[in-house]
């Protein structure tokens, strides 16, 4: 008789490649499994402990409320005018230097990254508006625009609020918060390396010097985006003064958001409002099956004792801890090309956990690498889901804007083997406040 988990992972691998949900594949995947052992082992496995699986992690999931709560304060970001006076404030200090509105793009990425935590967020609303004032006049080719914005867009996810990080907090058992401040450092390098990247790649093909906002401008253009900036610094402020825990802060973030759009800018509709709720709603419907099924499935992977033998196999390899940490960016970088980020948070992350702990590996570093490599898996071929995103915006063949997306993609590389090989440079900023790791 062929083995129940050989069925099971055979299943996940065709209902995945046949178009179903990951999450619809992992939960038929494993139920397949948990039905053929109890056919052998009666007595020992039942069904039902399935659905009960998933429904216990999610109830008991309280940080997952932060998710929704998070896709809705960006998508109303996206319908209201926040996301226009932000570019606009970034267009005032750095779109005066030479590829100017590509450095734009990365700045812009940066502010919008500390209110959203989503980088499909970032690269539709944002990235959208960047995209048509980069290939206004044919300053920029379109695929040049669409490979920066796809690039930028990663940082979403990295500097907080995020929520990947938030996913590898259910998953590893660590504080949100810790994440989200050991996030910070690595996504402004992340900023800064592909900032260099545009202005190289500026400097060679001789793109233009966009006109310069007048100084005495920039103080109203200040204080149109002054209430959009303030997010980012309510937000972390509250969770790092104590006052708020993440889900909370998510509550908060979205409500302000709402607020100032309505009350204070007043560019938002009721209907556009309701057509943002059924699309979070979506969004948030989407996660919440991929974390159901990663939750059963992960209840089969420790059944078979899979963390345990893989953890046996590295002890047999004898790798040191940072050779341990090169073979995983190997192997996370490998499974991005094919595999969806939040997909590999939940479903890799958790086999690989006992062995990072075995290596005396902190595992607020290792969080941060994995979310790194999940991110830079969102502009890798052939999967790339980023770079469809932008391809659909700009109707550009993938093929192009694979060519120009390479130089970043190196550029992430660079910031990656940072972040990986220097614990420090990650866990400095969660120590201040903190951190005992």
């Amino acid at each position: 008789m062929t083995d129940p988990f050989t069925l099971s992972m055979i299943l996940i691998a065709v209902l995945a490649l046949f178009g179903v949900s990951v999450g619809l594949a992992m939960f038929s995947g494993s139920l397949l499994y948990l039905i053929m052992k109890d056919a052998v082992l009666p007595r020992g496995f039942d069904p039902s402990i399935g659905p009960e699986q998933m429904l216990q992690g999610l109830f008991n999931g309280y940080t997952l409320l932060a998710i929704p709560l998070f896709i809705l304060a960006a998508d109303i970001m996206n319908i209201g005018s926040l996301a226009d006076r932000l570019l606009r404030f970034c267009q005032a200090l750095v779109g005066r230097f030479r590829g100017g509105l590509g450095h734009v793009n990365v700045v812009s990425s940066v502010i919008f990254s500390g209110m959203s935590g989503s980088a499909v967020a970032d690269a539709v609303g944002m990235g959208k508006i960047v995209i048509g004032l980069m290939t206004r006049d044919g300053k920029y080719s379109p695929a040049y625009a669409a490979a920066i914005t796809a690039a930028t867009a990663t940082v979403g996810p990295i500097i907080p609020p995020s929520i990947p990080m938030v996913l590898y907090a259910l998953v590893s058992d660590q504080s949100v918060g810790y994440l989200f401040a050991a996030g910070m450092a690595p996504g402004l390098l992340m900023a800064f390396m592909m900032g260099l990247v545009n202005y190289l790649v500026a400097r060679r093909r001789g793109f233009p010097v966009d006109d310069a906002v007048p100084a005495s401008e920039l103080p109203r253009v200040t204080k149109e985006a002054f209430p959009a900036l303030m997010l980012p610094v309510i937000l972390l402020g509250g969770i790092y003064g104590g006052v708020m825990t993440p889900t909370e802060a998510a509550a908060v973030a979205a409500a302000y958001a709402l607020m100032i759009s309505v009350i204070l800018y007043r560019s938002v509709s009721f209907k556009a409002f309701w057509e943002t709720l059924r699309a979070g709603s979506r969004s948030a419907g989407s996660i919440g099956v991929l974390i159901g099924g990663s939750i059963t499935f992960n209840y089969v992977i420790t059944r078979e004792d899979v963390p345990d033998q893989l953890a046996m196999l590295l002890a047999s390899l004898d790798l040191s801890p940072m050779g341990f940490l090169l073979a995983v960016n190997l192997l996370l970088l490998l499974l991005g090309c094919v595999i969806e980020g939040g997909a590999i948070i939940l479903i890799v992350i958790p086999i690989l956990i006992p062995s990072v702990q075995a290596m005396g590996i902190d595992l607020v570093h290792f969080g941060v690498v994995a979310v790194v490599n999940a991110m830079i898996g969102l502009i890798t071929p052939p999967y790339g889901l980023l770079l469809f995103i932008v391809s659909n915006v700009t109707k550009e063949p993938v093929g192009k804007i694979i060519k120009e997306v390479w130089p970043f993609i190196i550029a992430l590389f660079a910031a990656l083997a940072v972040i990986t090989f220097v614990p420090d440079f990650v866990l400095w900023f969660p120590r201040l406040i903190g951190y005992q790791g």
